[in-house]
């Protein structure tokens, strides 16, 4: 039985080792919104928002979220009880439309809960399959063709088992040209446009078939599935979507048109992991390859992250990276490390997986609420 009896939401901010730049943001500190969810039984559980400070990834933020949470989804949930973490999302659904990555920070902590009642880790709890997971990269954009080459050969020799580089207009092909002459055609390669491209653009697309990568990653419309599907039969790199697919609705549309050959399945995008785990299934059985992507998650929302991609279907390494990457320290311990071999351990024990350090969040708090049953 779920049953919790009280929220605390906080905004906690964080400096990044170093500035990320794509093509519609440059972040060089995160403003992350952290829920911590209390059971009957006084058991606590956290889970991460990943909605950004301002609306250019999707129209959610981090404020907004904070208002749809505390006005609408959680007095829908405190206090109640549940059999299931899906039962949570179904009650919010019925009265609240959208808000994906609001809802996805109560789906998530409920399945961290029930997982610890249960006995199982997260990933057992979801189907999880795999005791281990390749680990990828992300890139943001450099100051030139040359810089990116330094920073793709240190990671890849790091052991990073996929390199995604960001791109926009003007910082597109000669960046990728100058990866592939240095670091050669084999080279696990992709790139993220976040909808930087129309289909005005299409030559330079059709340009990217020459350098053998693993895909092209949301080059058109943040909200679009038509005009991918256009693209996609122009290409024959894979068109991957990302900010497009919101629930298992949009994933099944996208493949019947053919508007994308992989997904990138972002728990706290679409509503949470019992969403997540549909999306999946549903690739599965029309045998499109999906991965996790990242959205600068601290070690709290990593952790769901790396049960997710234990499932069977994630057969492309993800947006997962240790934490030393992107926090100087994080708000986890253990912090999350890469092996030797570009691979991170899945963890066994019940629950979220990792131990939540309060006193740093608490050090990194910049506004806190309470909410009672």
């Amino acid at each position: 039985m779920i049953k919790f009896t009280r929220a605390t939401l906080r905004i906690i901010e964080m400096p990044l080792v170093t500035p990320f730049e794509s093509a519609s943001d440059l972040i060089t500190n995160q403003h992350i919104l952290l829920l911590e969810l209390t059971d009957a039984d006084g058991r606590c559980v956290f889970s991460e928002c990943v909605a950004k400070q301002r609306p250019n990834y999707t129209p959610e933020t981090v404020d907004t979220a904070l208002i749809v949470l505390k006005k609408h989804m959680l007095p829908l949930v405190i206090g109640q009880s549940f059999q299931h973490p899906s039962d949570l999302a179904a009650v919010i659904q019925r009265h609240v439309r959208g808000h994906w990555m609001a809802m996805a920070s109560i789906d998530m902590a409920a399945w961290a809960l029930y997982a610890e009642i249960k006995g199982l880790s997260l990933s057992q709890a979801i189907g999880g399959v795999n005791t281990d997971i390749a680990c990828g990269i992300v890139l943001g954009i450099q100051s030139s063709p040359e810089a990116l080459v330094d920073v793709v050969q240190k990671e890849f020799q790091a052991g990073y088992k996929k390199i995604k580089c960001k791109i926009k207009p003007g910082k597109d092909l000669d960046y990728v040209a100058k990866v592939r002459e240095v670091c050669g055609s084999e080279l696990p390669l992709m790139v993220d446009a976040n909808n930087a491209y129309t289909l005005d653009d299409l030559t330079g697309l059709k340009a990217m078939d020459e350098f053998n990568l693993m895909m092209i990653e949301q080059p058109l419309a943040w909200d679009d599935i038509v005009m991918h599907a256009k693209l996609q039969s122009k290409l024959t790199t894979p068109v991957c979507l990302d900010e497009s697919i919101f629930h298992a609705e949009h994933a099944q549309a996208a493949i019947d048109i053919g508007a994308t050959k992989i997904i990138n399945i972002k728990p706290g995008r679409v509503g949470g992991l019992t969403e997540a785990i549909k999306i999946h299934h549903l690739c599965a059985n029309h045998q499109v390859p999906v991965w996790c992507g990242g959205m600068l998650e601290t070690g709290i929302g990593r952790a769901y992250n790396v049960a997710l991609a234990s499932m069977e279907n994630f057969t492309i390494p993800g947006d997962i990276s240790p934490s030393h990457r992107y926090w100087h320290e994080d708000i986890v311990f253990p912090e999350w490390r890469m092996n030797s071999d570009g691979r991170m351990q899945v963890p066994t024990q019940p629950g979220l997986g990792v131990d939540v350090d309060i006193d740093r969040i608490d050090s990194l708090c910049v506004h806190k609420e309470v909410i009672q049953a």
